[in-house]
């Protein structure tokens, strides 16, 4: 099964479109399924007197406006843009999605075409923004960092009642700390969501590099998203915590080899390696010379390879039986030389 690898542009293209495309570019050529934006009107999504969170100020330590309001407004994407946004990505051939942060985004993104909708972390607790985006999505993404246990069961709990398939949600495990530390990443959480909601699961990555996104996927996440930027040290509140272009094609590469590595649950020699089976094994053979009708004894038996002749999990049929001709020593035994 393909991963589904999200790249996250979010608003790392610091409000200017060519910076956006340049993303879209980056997005595409590492081979990333999805490249993702955010879209959202500041003043419906946070306050004027809120204050920029902790990490945004370290991540901006050069802009000494404190203004969540004012920092996010810079980097809103208006409507035109995210037409023309659409259509760099299908002339790059990467898919288009957008995060919506309220419900007139939501309704926007729908009126765009967009099917699939990713509800960021801080909505997984907004009742009015999950009934309408059921109303609206085909498949939802549900970012699940801050959540306990019980409050990602109830935002899957008001989806369902608003007649929203489970099978065709994923949930992904997050830690909403930008970068999070690898002690809090907590990753095996993603498995008990899957077991105790029995719904499809993923990972949403804040850690540097790309070494817990990789393992997720091998833990069985079916989604990786993963912010990326063009320049670690660009002015914004996300920049320091994304991959820079090299890493984020390190990692999509290090996925479809995992998406590979991973097989069927069934154990049994691969194509590959069936020509090696006797090469590796050991076959029983005679340590000594032995004559004619002479009787095969334990002493008289080595497991040596290569190992077409008979199993050495077989002996136990070999000793005590005869030999029809008298044999060297190293002889590989077959059926045909007992009697």
């Amino acid at each position: 099964m393909k991963t589904m690898i999200i790249a996250e542009a979010g608003v790392n293209h610091n409000g200017d479109m060519e910076l956006a495309k340049r993303l879209i570019d980056v997005a595409a050529e590492a081979g990333a399924d999805y490249v993702k934006f955010q879209t959202f009107k500041a003043e419906k999504l946070v306050s004027k007197n809120a204050v920029k969170a902790e990490y945004q100020q370290v991540n901006m330590a050069g802009d000494s406006d404190t203004s969540q309001f004012n920092m996010l407004k810079k980097l809103e994407l208006g409507q035109d843009a995210h037409f023309e946004l659409i259509s760099y990505c299908n002339e790059k051939g990467i898919q288009f999605l957008s995060s919506g942060f309220d419900e007139e985004s939501l309704t926007f993104l729908h009126g765009l075409g967009i099917k699939l909708f990713k509800a960021p972390s801080g909505e997984l607790t907004n009742l009015p923004y999950l009934k309408h985006m059921a109303s609206l999505a085909d498949e939802i993404i549900l970012s699940s960092g801050m959540a306990t246990l019980r409050e990602i069961k109830e935002a899957v709990e008001v989806l369902q009642q608003e007649g929203f398939a489970k099978e065709n949600l994923t949930v992904l495990h997050c830690n909403t700390e930008y970068p999070t530390p690898f002690e809090d990443v907590n990753l095996l959480a993603m498995k008990t969501i899957q077991e105790e909601l029995g719904v499809a699961v993923g990972y949403s990555d804040h850690t540097e590099g790309i070494e817990v996104p990789i393992a997720a996927v091998a833990l069985g996440a079916t989604v990786i998203e993963k912010h990326f930027t063009l320049d670690k040290s660009m002015m914004g509140p996300d920049h320091k915590a994304s991959l820079d272009p090299t890493e984020l094609i390190d990692m999509v590469r290090s996925i479809r080899h995992i998406d590979r590595a991973l097989g069927s649950s069934m154990k049994e020699p691969s194509e590959s390696e069936q020509k090696n089976i006797a090469i590796a094994r050991k076959s029983i053979h005679l340590k000594r010379a032995m004559g004619q009708n002479e009787t095969i004894t334990p002493e008289d038996l080595i497991m040596v390879r290569p190992g077409d002749g008979i199993s050495p999990m077989k002996i136990q049929s070999v000793i005590g039986r005869t030999l029809k001709l008298g044999l060297s020593e190293g002889h590989k035994l077959s059926e045909t030389d007992l009697i």
